[in-house]
């Protein structure tokens, strides 16, 4: 059973992927969200089953929701799984 995401964890969560990854946030969209045209994205929120992003898509906002591939335990589970995300975005962008 997954442990809940609380709003201080996603906001924990978001706060550091935003002011310390943006990078890997555009990664995120533009491989697993669909939106190869992403030039900016930032993280709103994430919860077990998955992350909800903001991207800049042609000079608009475009909401966009990810689905993770499994359930996330925890914040560290977390942890892992967005760095997976991000050599997995690396590869395919080659």
């Amino acid at each position: 059973m997954s442990e809940q995401f609380s709003t201080e964890i996603s906001s924990r969560i978001c706060n550091h992927m935003n002011e310390d990854h943006a990078d890997a946030i555009v990664l995120y969209a533009q491989a697993f969200g669909g939106l190869a045209d992403a030039t900016a994205a930032q993280m709103l929120a994430i919860d077990a089953q998955g992350m909800d992003l903001k991207a800049q898509v042609n000079g608009e906002a475009v909401p966009v929701r990810i689905q993770f591939d499994h359930i996330l335990a925890n914040a560290e589970d977390a942890h892992y799984t967005l760095i997976d995300m991000v050599k997995q975005a690396r590869v395919k962008g080659k």
